[in-house]
């Protein structure tokens, strides 16, 4: 009788509190499974990474694991790299059967989940049509290289926006793509609307989670007339731990749609020739630059050098620079690096020198040049 174990796959992060968060996401979920073991491991930056995890369910006596990505969108990391890990240990472990969920996506769920963090944020239980003509909603999402996950996001902004009644809402994102945070506020202020609210859709804490709220603060004091309110990230909620549980039975029945069954989609492109696995890259780096949160993917192939005690790996960027860390993918240029407000506008805003590499010397230098000529003018 085969014994199932149930894997919840996380990106990583240098924020401490974020990796405890997602940690205190698997007891939550051991508690709805409490005859079922499961395990947490991340794609980079913390341990443990999702080898000690699938090794830790091998250990179990599991024979059949259930994948699950912790993400809310299906981008590179949920799309590639996690299903490289996956196979590539599968083909380690042929003893071992590894059925692979999809994304959290808009979930009615984690519709759910976002709103009563808005309604958190009001100060309200709930709302009556109207209560909101007169205030502005700004989404921020993660922000990626990948287009439909970017428009997922500003498709949850217009469902929210219907839903609550917002007199007016808009998306911004907090990395690689446009309009970034501060441009999306700088735009907002000049609406007109006395509050707004600014909800980001991360999952947990970290490193973003800080520097969205800092954008707030710094608009904000451009325009003391206005009331700015900042919602909580999503965490734990009963609403998201319901999204998983679903998407962790999907996946243990197999019933993932063909536009949903991201593992089947990942070997299509393998057998086309599309990505090349080079093993895996999940593997725990305790010595990287701790702002490197906006590292830009624009290529599909999933770069590493797998190891079988899961504490390295080395992987090549696109381009070189002076400190010595490295990261679990290949990082190319995205296309609108020079988006006038998209990642250019934060150049220089305290983010690492692997997104700063990714620019042009003259894109630095205009944006640069537009920033000094903004300063001479105030």
């Amino acid at each position: 009788m085969q014994k199932t174990g149930i894997m919840i796959c996380g990106h990583g992060s240098r924020s401490k509190s974020a990796e405890e968060e997602f940690g205190l996401l698997a007891v939550r979920l051991k508690e709805r499974y409490p005859d079922t073991p499961v395990e947490y491991g991340f794609l980079e930056y913390s341990a443990p990474n999702i080898h000690m995890g699938l090794n830790s369910l091998r250990d179990q006596g599991v024979d059949h694991i259930v994948a699950v990505p912790g993400m809310l969108f299906a981008a590179t990391h949920a799309k590639n790299d996690i299903p490289s890990v996956l196979t590539t240990y599968q083909e380690k472990n042929p003893s071992i059967s590894v059925s692979y969920g999809r994304e959290l996506a808009l979930h009615p769920e984690m519709i759910a989940a976002f709103e009563a963090r808005i309604l958190q944020a009001l100060g309200v239980d709930h709302i009556h049509t109207g209560d909101l003509y007169e205030t502005m909603l700004v989404v921020v999402g993660r922000g990626t290289s990948d287009t439909y996950a970017n428009a997922e996001a500003a498709k949850l902004t217009r469902i929210i926006a219907e839903n609550m009644g917002f007199g007016w809402s808009e998306t911004v994102y907090s990395g690689v793509t446009f309009p970034s945070v501060g441009q999306g506020l700088e735009m907002a202020i000049k609406l007109g609307y006395k509050e707004i609210v600014v909800a980001p859709y991360f999952l947990f804490s970290g490193k973003l989670i800080d520097r969205i709220y800092n954008y707030v603060d710094r608009v904000s004091e451009k325009a003391p007339n206005i009331t700015f309110i900042k919602a909580h990230y999503l965490a734990d909620q009963d609403h998201v731990i319901n999204t998983f549980v679903e998407r962790i039975s999907e996946a243990k029945a197999g019933q993932m749609q063909d536009n949903h069954d991201l593992m089947g989609a990942f070997k299509a492109r393998l057998a086309r020739g599309e990505i090349d696995v080079h093993h895996h890259h999940a593997e725990f780096q305790p010595l990287v630059d701790p702002e490197d949160d906006e590292t830009i993917i624009s290529t599909p192939t999933v770069q590493g050098q797998d190891t079988d005690n899961g504490h390295s790996h080395s992987h090549s960027h696109s381009h070189s620079h002076g400190h010595g860390h490295s990261h679990g993918h290949s990082h190319g240029v995205y296309k609108h690096i020079g988006h006038p407000n998209g990642p250019r506008t934060m150049i220089d805003q305290g983010v690492c020198c692997c997104f700063m590499s990714q620019f042009p010397d003259y894109i630095i230098e205009e944006q640069r040049e537009t920033l000094a000529l903004a300063e001479n003018n105030n």
